[in-house]
């Protein structure tokens, strides 16, 4: 079943999220749990789960979720009103190095970003010479900094990150957040 992932814009322009999801179990018992997440975007959020319900409660769950957020204000966020965020880490060849920094960093900024509402890794592309993780994000200013935390905390190589952001559909207008001073960002 689908995440439902949901937004609602406050007066001071700060950005909440909801999101809703049912996951089965990997026994064959049919049963799973119906997980809520919740907070500020940008900040940990909450989490509170149903666990051993079948499929048919889950899907009931999920669509009381909804009608719930659309009573109180949440709704999509369509991509045009997101942005890019690109990570981007040198690499001389797609080789061994190359797929296990890609594997790291998919599954330690997936994680960090998710908890946050910060946004979903879309792609991840190999340009000449580099490994470029595609982030589509509702906040570019927040997502930068957890970026930057989420890979200095796992020990990945802060030094060599780079760090872009462009509203979407306009990849070709990326500006480098990190490091500073900016210069010039490809994803060739």
């Amino acid at each position: 079943m689908a995440i439902s992932r949901l937004f609602r814009r406050a007066a001071d322009g700060s950005l909440d999220f909801r999101e809703a999801w049912y996951e089965e179990y990997d026994d064959d018992a049919g049963t799973g749990q119906f997980v809520i997440n919740h907070g500020a975007v940008g900040n940990l959020s909450t989490t509170q789960d149903v666990k051993d319900v079948d499929q048919e409660t889950g899907a009931g769950l999920l669509a009381a979720f909804e009608a719930q957020c659309a009573e109180d204000g949440y709704a999509d966020l369509p991509e045009t009103e997101q942005f890019w965020a690109i990570a981007q880490w040198p690499v001389k060849t797609e080789g061994a190095y190359a797929e296990r920094l890609k594997e790291t960093a998919l599954t330690v900024l997936t994680g960090h970003l998710a908890w946050r509402g910060l946004g979903t890794l879309e792609d991840a592309t190999y340009g000449t010479g580099t490994l470029n993780l595609h982030v589509l994000t509702p906040d570019p200013k927040k997502v930068v900094t957890a970026i930057k935390t989420a890979v200095r905390e796992n020990n990945l190589d802060l030094s060599k990150l780079r760090i872009a952001v462009a509203p979407f559909g306009q990849k070709d207008a990326l500006k480098q957040k990190h490091p500073t001073p900016p210069k010039p960002f490809t994803l060739d």
